[in-house]
């Protein structure tokens, strides 16, 4: 069935991706109708979370932000979909970078890099990164059920210099490559909501306490990676910038958690900056309420 899947869909996903940008864009005109209008794709979900992270915002300032965010959520899914037919030259127009001195003086110093970044605007074409460093570009992601899809996503990373890494797989990997010295860059998406049990730390997210992934941290700390924040803007429809800013020259200097709770920060930073490029679809705050019975007066105590 996994196969049948992948032969019906491949056909058409092959045909979205070579349609030019325009056509694109008035395909999610369509699909945002579909979406948000007709269907209402997980529109409750996406509302009670913006009420839970702006509790300031009127209910029309929160629709009009939820409207924004369904017309850029069609874009980015085609987007993401244009990747298997966009060329390097298109992907280095559509996704540039402001100070790329920041990852090349740190290769300078024989370092591997840990990227991290949110699940914002334009985490997808952050490959273009490939085209500008010396190191070997991995992208730390969870493995799809589907094993024709999944290689299919391997496949086009492959295509712009990223070999994907499971998350299982990524300790084994990124130890060898330091024992190997090879040089490597990783990039990995941290803002998900890990399952309850498996919580090493709860901390504060847009003001609500909710259990936190630290594995980039303790990965970071173990095998002396820099950490590093990538901040992606939407420039305007198609068209995204990312910055770089260090959380972590020295990893093993800081105490547990202080990396990711300045990962944290700088999500915080770039959702308040402009919220609805996040992805809200997302239950970030299901675990809300159910941490440790003094973790809300920790939080409290800190901020």
């Amino acid at each position: 069935m996994q196969l049948i899947g992948f032969i019906i869909a491949y056909p058409l996903l092959w045909l979205v991706s070579r349609l030019p940008f325009s056509l694109l864009y008035g395909l999610s005109n369509i699909l945002y109708y579909l979406v948000y209008h007709s269907i209402g794709y997980r529109k409750k979900v996406v509302r009670e979370n913006l009420r839970l992270a702006f509790p300031e915002k009127s209910i029309a300032e929160i629709k009009a932000i939820e409207k924004k965010f369904y017309r850029h959520m069609c874009d980015m899914f085609l987007e993401m979909i244009k990747t298997m037919g966009i060329s390097h030259e298109q992907l280095q127009k559509r996704f540039v970078f402001t100070n790329l001195e920041v990852l090349h003086g740190l290769e300078a110093q024989n370092k591997s890099i840990m990227v991290m970044f949110p699940h914002y605007a334009s985490w997808e074409w952050s490959i273009a990164l490939d085209a500008h460093i010396k190191s070997k570009g991995y992208g730390i992601y969870q493995k799809i059920n589907n094993p024709y899809f999944d290689k299919l996503i391997r496949d086009i990373r492959k295509k712009f210099g990223t070999s994907l890494i499971s998350t299982k797989e990524t300790k084994e990997i990124v130890a060898k490559n330091r024992r190997e010295g090879r040089l490597s860059t990783y990039g990995i998406l941290s803002d998900q909501s890990p399952m309850r049990h498996k919580a090493q730390y709860w901390t504060s997210f847009m003001g609500i306490v909710v259990p936190v992934h630290v594995g980039a941290e303790n990965l970071c700390k173990k095998l002396d990676l820099p950490a590093v924040y990538l901040k992606v803007r939407k420039l305007k429809r198609g068209h995204y910038q990312g910055t770089f800013k260090i959380l972590a020259e020295n990893p093993k200097e800081f105490k547990d958690f202080e990396i990711t709770d300045a990962f944290l920060r700088e999500v915080e930073d770039s959702i308040r900056e402009a919220p609805e490029y996040y992805f809200w679809t997302h239950k970030r705050w299901k675990h809300r309420g159910k941490g440790p019975k003094n973790m809300k007066q920790t939080v409290q105590d800190q901020s």
